[in-house]
């Protein structure tokens, strides 16, 4: 048997507790399915196509079977990246029940995402999608294999090809019982699956999450947002998200009994059709997509009419936006501010309208343990004053997968995670987010590492100097512009921002890290240390012509 996958392990007086006030079950994160396996009722809807619990858990068991069949399980890692359609959740929940421990790519990744996640992971399973322009053809899947020399089983999954008993997945002949329970899981201290990072570093990092600590994180929050059997869920954000996922996303939705609906993505006609034709009760939105509900709605109240909650996070969002929702979407706002790493935050159902509309809610579990502190000193600030986040708990994690080195910055002694945003505390624990200290831009949601995309600029031949920097943005909060100087050599006539783009694009970097403008100087402003002060960068840009 191989051993199972290293991570960063919470003490053992931690373990302990936790599992003492009942926060960990000691149970695999395929139970939030099987405990409904002679459900009925609808669990998903795609398109036109719908899944009932008990048909999801067959179809998970007979492809769990077929990958233990092929010698998969407990110590084998899988990379996927699906759209949102119903096999996303198939996939995942047969991976967990065959003991895989999967990554979930958003399909807008392209090759600088995956070529990192093979690299770091040395998956043995590739589950793809050929609707992705990367997957087209053999070639880049020939050159993940050559990242990750245990590869040896690639699937397709899409609508139009995905078989119903998902036989032809594997391209295999094993007869297996599709109506059996397939129990490989990894043990429910051990790693279940890897979460992405939006972290400030040049390398996506991989967050692992064991099925005590993200079972726990699933229950509470469907506690809190009230889920039940009635609960009809739009996912229209990524579903590989955390938030979409597990806030109380897909994953606390089945874990209720109740129903996804699954959306390409949150264009609002269309997401206000599917709400009106599937009575839609909640839905979860990023800022940036709530503005284009927000201008849609005149004339299509009557379309959302079923909605009763609208869960708002992933960027900062302003008050005046917030006070908009229930008046023109007619349905309840709750804010949500949470990480991949761990710690969620919600405004309550009975909170205040003033709590809903200015704070991104409190930590949801009482063994939250919150520090605001000074970025510096690490030393506490004071009730109200702006401090870094810092946190540990019963689901918040204790180390980013192989990276040891990293791992000694991110946390401080005592295992508290150093998030890098700046927020305020009130006295009751409330937190509102203003800011952060990674070097990271939040596009509508999507975190973009500024030293990811510096270093790529830098290889560019006439690319002296890079530096990317956020610039305010009505839609998205936040836009990126790439300041470059270019080498004497090279003459700016020739260094265009259409070359740039598509000198990035040919590197494989997702779309939305593109940057969306460009200024060409004669030099970067430095600090004593000689780094880019991005600070006095910031205040030049601002006071000289716009960028193109």
């Amino acid at each position: 048997m191989r051993p199972s996958l290293p991570f960063s392990r919470w003490p053992q007086v931690l373990e302990d507790e936790y599992r003492g006030q009942g926060f960990w079950l000691d149970l695999p994160l395929s139970n939030i399915l099987q405990r409904h396996r002679d459900n009925q009722g609808t669990a998903v809807i795609c398109g036109e196509r719908h899944f009932s619990y008990a048909e999801l858990n067959r179809l998970s068991n007979n492809l769990a079977a077929q990958f233990v069949c092929r010698g998969l399980g407990v110590g084998d890692t899988a990379l996927v990246q699906l759209p949102n359609i119903a096999e996303f959740y198939i996939v995942f929940f047969a991976l967990l029940k065959a003991g895989i421990a999967p990554v979930n790519a958003l399909f807008s990744h392209q090759k600088l995402e995956l070529r990192a996640y093979a690299s770091q992971l040395n998956p043995a399973l590739l589950v793809i999608s050929d609707e992705h322009p990367l997957f087209t053809d053999e070639v880049f899947t020939a050159e993940l294999k050559t990242l990750a020399p245990a590869l040896d089983l690639v699937c397709s999954a899409g609508e139009c090809n995905f078989a119903l008993h998902l036989s032809s997945l594997c391209s295999m002949t094993v007869d297996v019982d599709v109506d059996a329970d397939i129990d490989c899981n990894s043990a429910a201290e051990e790693v279940a699956f890897f979460q992405l990072s939006g972290g400030s570093t040049g390398t996506p990092k991989l967050i692992p999450r064991t099925h005590n600590d993200y079972y726990y994180s699933v229950r509470r929050s469907a506690e809190i947002c009230q889920l039940d059997g009635a609960t009809r869920y739009l996912c229209a954000l990524p579903a590989a998200h955390n938030y979409p996922l597990s806030s109380p996303g897909a994953l606390g939705v089945f874990f209720a009994g109740g129903c996804v609906v699954m959306a390409r993505d949150p264009e609002p006609l269309r997401c206000f059709s599917l709400i009106e034709k599937h009575g839609v009760t909640m839905t979860a939105l990023v800022p940036s997509a709530v503005i284009l509900w927000l201008q849609a709605a005149p004339g299509y109240q009557q379309q959302l009419s079923s909605l009763k909650l609208l869960q708002v996070g992933g960027a900062s969002f302003a008050e005046a936006l917030a006070r908009r929702v229930p008046v023109e979407l007619g349905c309840q706002l709750q804010q949500v501010f949470g990480m991949a790493e761990g710690l969620v935050n919600y405004t309550r159902l009975n909170d205040s309208d003033e709590r809903i509309f200015t704070t991104q809610g409190c930590p949801m579990s009482s063994a939250d343990e919150v520090w605001v502190v000074d970025p510096e000193s690490h030393t506490p600030v004071a009730c109200g004053q702006t401090g870094m986040l810092m946190t540990r708990g019963p689901y918040t994690f204790r180390g980013y997968f192989n990276a040891a080195e990293y791992n000694v910055s991110a946390f401080n002694p005592d295992g508290f995670y150093i998030s890098g945003d700046l927020v305020t505390q009130d006295e009751n624990g409330y937190l509102r987010v203003v800011g952060r200290v990674k070097d990271q831009i939040n596009r509508g949601g999507e975190k973009i590492a500024a030293e990811e995309i510096e270093n790529i600029l830098l290889r560019h031949p006439d690319v002296l100097q890079a530096a990317l920097i956020s610039v305010p943005d009505a839609l998205l909060g936040e836009k990126s512009l790439a300041c470059i100087v270019a080498h004497k050599t090279a003459g700016q006539s020739e260094l265009k921002p259409v070359a740039l783009r598509k000198y990035l694009r040919a590197q494989g970097v997702a779309e939305f890290k593109l940057p969306d403008r460009f200024q060409f100087m004669a030099s970067l402003p430095l600090t004593a240390v000689g780094k880019t002060d991005k600070k006095e960068l910031r205040q030049q840009i601002f006071t000289t012509a716009p960028a193109i």
